[in-house]
């Protein structure tokens, strides 16, 4: 029987035999590789945390003590090993084990994940909790390098240092977050990682003058004095953390007995921990980036380049071509220079090139010091990464409505990923910013030309939202102009990606003897309704379809615009994703669930006609 079949929790670690401890591993990786090439989910993550979540589980019991992942894209061997070993096989499908750390699959998950750099904060609040409340538990987050690119990471270990809180930090570093790491952070703790010889030492002395107490408290002092003088400080022990390391994390033994010692110190630790992205798998080893988040893969083969295009490669190679001829064009990302298309860009023009790392807000305010210096700075950035700036987009560009273009990559629903990764609140904070202009493309076309006018010929901030992926291919040729009907029975409304499944219900209605306008917009704000009261006022019936959350929508702004018209009454439906939080699966299965399909429209459309005929 294989170790992994023993195993449902953390005591069930404990009880594993040291030299048993490699092979259980082994198990925990196969079961990773074999799982993620059929449900497809992040690889290399996950292969490089597998000796430290072992040992986590060794020295802590997470149903009880508080161990926060930091994006949570490691954690697959935490679920194996916490009880959902059988579910791996559903991983990220709909229904199934979520990708990311989720507190209503298990009390072991203790909080929540999927962005970055927030899981010093959060496992200070639990040590703060811990403490005013007198209980008994320990508490431990797992960053990475790369979420130290991220300045939220900063205010989390500054405050945790002067606490003196009893907690650990375990930085999990391996040099990369999904492309390599960039920035001054990065030769920091290059610096930090030729070090490891100090640690040897320490558990050298611990092991020789720790059985003598008078002695050892004796030394320690002259110990510190020593370590100060012949080690220069991290920045870590600036902050008031008690620095150990680096050693190697897939070192079992070695790891487990560093956080022992960290969790016998009480007080704030960090535990500086080396792993290799990808590890145990060749191809995940030797392209990191390449197999951060995957589709299904033939193990054997590896990934197979797809040479399909998606409305991020669109976006990049639109921007190659505008940077091409005009100068003034800059191209800025955070950390995601492959998924938001921009890698190409940065090899053709690498001077006009910056990726501030996990750090949305730095880049909306360097794009504002960019713009108001007079260059054009284009920000690619994921919806659901891009509201962290929510402050800058109002304070630094709308108050001087500079002109700063954002590519907001990833809008609606993305399925696998889940609810921290769906980009379904964008258009509520946007169109609150001041005299911002937000555009839709329902098609590559669209979004090539659409770049170009928000870059040449429109003032202060534009954003352009689209979808992950590609383009529909199972739809028929449309006219992109809006589509009026005779006799009309119901005015239809949508934008972007969904005018797609518009026009399907349209087909659908028709062959149903109802007629239907449909009315596009490809700008949401400023918002024109001017074609809609048009249709509105012969049909008395509207729908607005739209792939976000109700709050703030565009159907609200629709209705409130027409509520004030003297000649428009009309009764009407809004369909939209409520309150925003949908869990994971395939989009089309998520359209469903969400009741925003084709079908859907049909069936709102039939009703209203029904009920207010």
């Amino acid at each position: 029987m294989n170790i992994l079949d023993t195993i449902n929790s953390s005591a069930d670690v404990k009880k594993i035999p040291e030299d048993q401890l490699p092979q259980l591993c082994s198990e925990l990786r196969n079961m990773i590789i074999e799982n993620v090439s059929r449900t497809g989910g992040h690889l290399a993550s996950n292969l490089g945390a597998v000796e430290l979540t072992v040992a986590l589980h060794r020295v802590y019991d997470s149903s009880k003590d508080r161990i926060v992942f930091d994006v949570g894209h490691q954690c697959y061997a935490h679920k194996i090993i916490t009880g959902r070993r059988d579910q791996l096989k559903t991983l990220r499908q709909f229904n199934g084990l979520s990708g990311f750390p989720k507190p209503y699959e298990s009390d072991d998950d203790a909080f929540i994940a999927g962005h970055a750099s927030d899981s010093v904060a959060i496992a200070l609040g639990m040590a703060k909790a811990r403490t005013i409340q007198g209980d008994d538990y320990d508490v431990v987050a797992v960053i990475g390098d790369g979420a130290l690119t991220g300045g939220l990471a900063y205010e989390g270990l500054e405050n945790a240092g002067v606490s003196g809180e009893p907690m650990v930090i375990v930085l999990n570093d391996n040099a990369m977050s999904i492309s390599g790491n960039v920035g001054a952070m990065e030769r920091v703790l290059s610096k930090a990682r030729v070090r490891p010889e100090y640690l040897e030492f320490k558990r050298n002395y611990r092991a020789t003058i720790g059985r003598l107490p008078r002695l050892y408290n004796f030394n320690h002092e002259i110990k510190e004095s020593i370590k100060r003088r012949v080690l220069p400080s991290t920045m870590f022990d600036d902050f008031g953390l008690y620095y150990l390391g680096p050693i190697d994390g897939h070192d079992i033994r070695q790891v487990e007995t560093a956080l022992q010692w960290a969790k016998q110190m009480r007080v704030p630790v960090l535990l500086h921990v080396l792993t290799t992205k990808g590890k145990g798998y060749p191809f995940a080893e030797q392209h990191p980036e390449k197999y951060h988040g995957v589709g299904p893969f033939d193990i054997e083969a590896g990934i197979t380049d797809s040479d399909a295009q998606s409305y991020s490669s669109i976006a990049g190679d639109t921007l190659c071509e505008i940077a091409q001829k005009n100068s003034k064009v800059v191209a800025i990302t955070a950390a995601m220079s492959d998924g938001t298309g921009l890698d190409t860009f940065s090899k053709k023009f690498p001077s006009r090139f910056f990726d501030v790392g996990i750090a949305e807000g730095c880049a909306v305010s360097m794009a504002a010091g960019m713009a108001k210096q007079g260059l054009i700075p284009v920000f690619c950035v994921y919806s659901s990464f891009f509201q962290r700036s929510y402050d800058m987009l109002l304070h630094d560009i709308a108050l001087q409505h500079l002109h700063v273009v954002f590519c907001v990559d990833r809008c609606g629903l993305v399925g696998s990923d889940g609810e921290t990764h769906h980009g379904l609140f964008d258009v509520s904070y946007l169109r609150t910013v001041p005299g911002i202009t937000i555009l839709c493309p329902a098609d590559f076309q669209e979004l090539k030309d659409m770049i170009r006018t928000a870059v040449d010929h429109i003032d202060g901030p534009v954003a352009i939202r689209y979808p992950r992926g590609s383009e529909p291919k199972d739809v028929e040729p449309f006219e992109k102009e809006d589509q009026f009907e005779k006799n009309p029975s119901v005015t239809l409304v949508s934008y972007g990606n969904m005018f797609w499944e518009v026009l399907k219900a349209k087909k659908q209605l028709k062959e149903n003897g109802i007629a239907a306008d449909i009315i596009r917009l490809k700008a949401i704000e400023p918002l024109d309704v001017s074609r809609i009261e048009e249709s509105a006022r012969k049909t008395g019936r509207l729908i607005v379809a739209e792939e976000t959350c109700s709050s703030g929508c565009v159907g609200e702004a629709i209705v409130a615009k027409l509520g004030q018209s003297d000649t428009v009454s009309c009764s009407y439906r809004l369909i939209n994703l409520g309150d925003g939080i949908v869990t994971h699966g395939s989009v089309s299965q998520l359209m469903d669930l969400c009741k925003i399909d084709s079908s859907s429209i049909v069936s709102a459309a039939e009703e209203l006609i029904r009920t207010h005929g």
